[in-house]
């Protein structure tokens, strides 16, 4: 009986509260300490779940090492990519999802820590 209450009280504490945003997908290249935060939407204004957003990251000296990096939004249409380099070449990030496909530049050495708002079209 004993075991059964501290299972449930267990099971009820790592349980998400109802109404909790879902956790924003967060990749760390480990290349340096700038970052990329993005919102994707529709055309309608809501949030695009699975968007992808894909960079390839260019750094090093003369820009000869590379980094494909890819990860994917949330049910809120949110993503973040941190530890960008802090000297690299400018970077496109690709955001699609099915046939709608946006762009958008960060030039590191200009905005370190970029926040973008992407609608799909």
């Amino acid at each position: 009986m004993l075991i059964t209450v501290l299972l449930a009280i267990l099971a009820s504490s790592q349980a998400p509260a109802p109404g909790a945003p879902p956790e924003i997908p967060v990749l760390n290249a480990r290349l340096g300490g700038c970052s990329a935060e993005f919102l994707v939407k529709d055309a309608v204004g809501l949030p695009v779940y699975l968007a992808l957003v894909h960079v390839n990251v260019r750094y090093g000296p003369l820009n000869v090492k590379r980094m494909d990096i890819e990860v994917g939004t949330n049910s809120d249409g949110k993503a973040q990519i941190k530890g960008l380099p802090d000297k690299a070449k400018a970077m496109t990030y690709d955001v699609q999802k099915d046939d709608k496909k946006a762009t958008v530049d960060q030039d590191v050495a200009k905005m370190c820590e970029g926040k973008f708002e992407v609608t799909l079209k």
